[in-house]
């Protein structure tokens, strides 16, 4: 599966996961090494890096937005592989308001 596939399917599943929200994609042409999607729900936000598998490489920068961002709300890297985890964790971190952090390795 491509990355722009899952990203698709992910979207979707994001939508159904959080009525009402917007899920935008973020142009890293502007900001070099931003992540890929932002997410807005109701008072909450994250930020999510979509990568097609665990072993996809990642982008100059990546790792310093994620860090930032996630110390902000919530961000993460995910993939097939990690889904079940980092949704889980976005589940908990929005519905408590505050950060879940998920272990990046």
């Amino acid at each position: 599966m491509t990355e722009n596939v899952y990203q698709g399917k992910l979207i979707k599943k994001l939508k159904r996961m959080f009525p009402g929200c917007v899920v935008l994609k973020n142009d890293s042409s502007y900001l070099q090494g931003m992540l890929d999607l932002t997410l807005l729900w109701e008072d909450r936000w994250a930020v999510l890096e979509v990568k097609k598998d665990k072993d996809a490489p990642s982008q100059p920068n990546q790792p310093y937005y994620q860090r930032k961002l996630n110390k902000m709300s919530f961000s993460a890297f995910i993939y097939p592989e990690n889904e079940e985890e980092v949704l889980a964790a976005l589940q908990k971190a929005f519905a408590s308001g505050r950060s879940t952090c998920v272990s990046q390795s």
